[in-house]
């Protein structure tokens, strides 16, 4: 028999092992991601993309049965991170947006949906808003698109079958992509079947645990500095974490009780620059599907002051000089107990890129920008990729938590 001592650290052993995200290195659940930069239609409307989303968001969270935002223009998806899945059998390859902002999976954008020997009709009628972006799945005459269940595809054998999913009848702002990867939280699927407002869809990270693929719904998300057109320079692993793509340690906070953040990937934090606060402590959401960074309109004044920065006529994002550039101190995200700091050179756009978006290739331009609305909204904050490009993400639903590590790319120069 084990002394009582050691039998002790065993139970607690086993406790903290059952209630820690499993690391997996070279593990199969594994699926490379590639973030495009769509110019299908000359220079892209970057700012106009993220404000549509950002105003989605906010206006979805007041009500969760009313996905539809008739006063935001619909503006093509401008960045985006997609990954290659499956559906059906034999498989249709699709490459769908990874979105931790919304939880439909649904596909049709581009590549139409194949009808295979595992697809199955539900006859529900499915729609999704996403501000820069909507869907539809409906019957009408002789098209049949609506909810389908059927088998997908990730990575190297991975499969999920009888997996819901929407196929597309009509789209729109979603031009080079098929679709979306939906990774948010369940209820973030209530009212999107039309004819049952308040059914959820179970998501696919929902169905690989249910399924017995991973052993916890958590997502890990690698993202990297990006400075050409298209590159596949992500992962995404399902039921854990990849630790070759972060250093030191993975720190985790709560799931905010805040609302309107608390019905997203929210978190609770507070934004320093230098040692200046410029936002006191409140609640934000971490979004894949946002491109830029998002603060208060307060704090936002604040940023704009400190940095000296102006805003630019041509792509509506600031502007600073190279003196300024040099002088910039760290924006520090303070999260818990920790502050991840985006250095000078992660607080701009990557300078190789600044024609796309109409500027200057001499330019230099901040990925900050302002919310919309003033600090005690209950969602004050937006980090998007220019974030999570320098930070290694968890969204851990089985712990009902986000995790943030450094990676080799926190204090990259690349921009």
């Amino acid at each position: 028999m084990l002394p009582a001592a050691s039998l002790l650290m065993t139970l607690l052993l086993a406790l903290f092992i059952a209630g820690s995200p499993v690391e997996v290195r070279n593990s199969p659940i594994t699926l490379p991601i590639a973030k495009r930069l769509n110019t299908s239609s000359g220079a892209i409307s970057l700012l106009q993309h993220d404000k549509a989303r950002v105003a989605n968001i906010k206006e979805r969270s007041a009500s969760t049965l009313n996905r539809r935002a008739s006063s935001i223009p619909i503006i093509n998806e401008a960045f985006g991170y997609a990954a290659q899945v499956g559906i059906g059998n034999p498989a249709t390859t699709y490459d769908l947006i990874v979105d931790t902002g919304s939880s439909n999976t649904w596909v049709g954008g581009t590549t139409p949906y194949a009808n295979t020997s595992t697809s199955v009709n539900t006859g529900q009628p499915v729609e999704a808003y996403y501000g820069s972006g909507y869907f539809y799945g409906m019957t009408y005459k002789d098209i049949i698109r609506t909810e389908y269940t059927d088998t997908i595809t990730l990575g190297s054998g991975l499969t999920i079958t009888n997996q819901s999913i929407g196929v597309a009848a009509l789209s729109n702002g979603f031009s080079g992509f098929d679709g979306i990867l939906g990774l948010g939280p369940l209820n973030l699927t209530e009212g999107t079947l039309t004819n049952e407002a308040t059914a959820t869809i179970s998501t696919v990270t929902q169905n690989l645990h249910s399924q017995g693929e991973i052993s916890q719904i958590v997502i890990g998300i690698s993202f990297e500095p990006t400075t050409s057109k298209m590159v596949t320079n992500g992962e995404l692993t399902f039921g854990g974490t990849d630790a070759t793509k972060y250093t030191g340690s993975l720190t985790y906070t709560p799931l905010t009780t805040t609302y309107p953040a608390s019905k997203y990937w929210g978190i609770d934090g507070s934004i320093t620059y230098g040692s200046t606060k410029i936002l006191s402590a409140t609640a934000g959401v971490v979004d894949s599907g946002t491109t830029l960074i998002y603060i208060a309109t307060d704090a936002f004044d604040k940023y704009q002051s400190a940095t000296g920065a102006a805003p630019d006529s041509d792509t509506g994002l600031l502007s600073i000089t190279l003196t300024q550039y040099k002088a910039l101190e760290n924006l520090n995200f303070n999260i818990g107990h920790t502050a991840y700091s985006l250095t000078p050179n992660g607080q701009i756009w990557p300078r190789s890129l600044n024609t796309y978006l109409g500027g200057s290739s001499s330019s230099i331009y901040l990925v900050v920008n302002d919310i919309g609305t003033p600090s005690g909204q209950g969602l004050d904050f937006i980090n998007g990729q220019a974030f999570l490009e320098r930070f290694y993400s968890v969204f851990d639903t089985t712990n009902s938590r986000v995790g943030l590590a450094t990676t080799k790319y926190t204090d990259a120069t690349t921009n």
